[in-house]
């Protein structure tokens, strides 16, 4: 067994803490009120998005949790899966780096290093497991 399968197995547990966690992110950014001030269609179109991108995570983490084995296989369809997971959350590092309000980091600096470690993690394991790294 590779080193890598309880890692990916691990990324599955932190993708799903991260969707568990949108529960919460409405409110800590006051979404209701901040969703009133815009149209209607503007409004519907936030809601479904980040109600897709929750769905993305749990079947990316359910993928992982149930399905490392061949995520860390070798098969073209298991590096193309962790190459698309390692793309998805190295972005997500830059974004939170560079295009986030730095004065909204620093004022929930706990969490954004949490938050910034997990996602490292993730892009890192994906990525080493997409190209065969460990090999």
């Amino acid at each position: 067994m590779t080193p890598f399968i309880p890692l990916i197995q691990a990324a599955g547990v932190i993708q799903l803490a991260i969707a568990a966690g949108n529960i919460w992110v409405p409110g800590k950014v006051n979404a209701r009120e901040n969703l009133a001030r815009v149209s209607p269609m503007t409004r519907s179109i936030f809601i479904v998005h980040w109600v897709y991108i929750v769905l993305v995570l749990v079947i990316f983490g359910l993928l992982c949790l149930f399905f490392a084995r061949e995520l860390v296989s070798g098969s073209p369809l298991g590096r193309f899966l962790s190459g698309a997971m390692g793309l998805f959350w190295l972005a997500r590092v830059f974004i939170q780096l560079f295009y986030y309000d730095s004065s909204l980091r620093r004022q929930h600096r706990a969490a954004d290093v949490c938050f910034l470690l997990a996602v490292a993690f993730l892009g890192s394991v994906f990525t080493v497991v997409a190209f065969g790294l460990f090999a």
